[in-house]
């Protein structure tokens, strides 16, 4: 699999993108997570804030500061959901890299056994041909 930018895409990312692409809840929460750590975000509330102090209430601390106590509670829980997802993967990503690597060792050690074998061969022929 490729990445957006056609990069090749780590098999651990690739099942845990399909995975998270198959619950709506997941999928709801990335969606959540991903607009409450951008800079839209922000602005939103500068205005939205700005509106409602100005426009809509005469003495808006009372209700504001119980918006925003209840908005940070609900964003609290969605930044400690990117932190599960980002354990999660990067608990894959470990387990993927330690398979990986394993079977690279074998691989390895297994030519090297090879290269042992035909090496030895190969000075018993020059040896004995001599």
């Amino acid at each position: 699999m490729t990445d957006i930018a056609g990069h090749p895409e780590h098999p651990a990312v690739t099942k845990l993108r399909l995975k998270r692409a198959a619950d709506l809840q997941l999928r709801v929460a990335d969606a959540i997570t991903a607009f409450a750590g951008s800079m839209p975000f922000v602005y939103v509330h500068v205005a939205a804030f700005a509106v409602w102090m100005v426009f809509v209430e005469a003495s808006p601390w009372p209700t504001l500061t119980l918006v925003v106590s209840l908005e940070a509670i609900f964003l609290s829980t969605f930044v400690m959901i990117g932190q599960n997802r980002a354990a999660h993967f990067q608990q894959l990503k470990a387990n993927h890299d330690f398979v990986e690597q394993e079977m690279e060792l074998k691989t390895n050690t297994q030519l090297t056994r090879e290269i042992h074998v035909l090496t030895t061969e190969l000075h018993r022929r020059v040896i004995d041909g001599a």
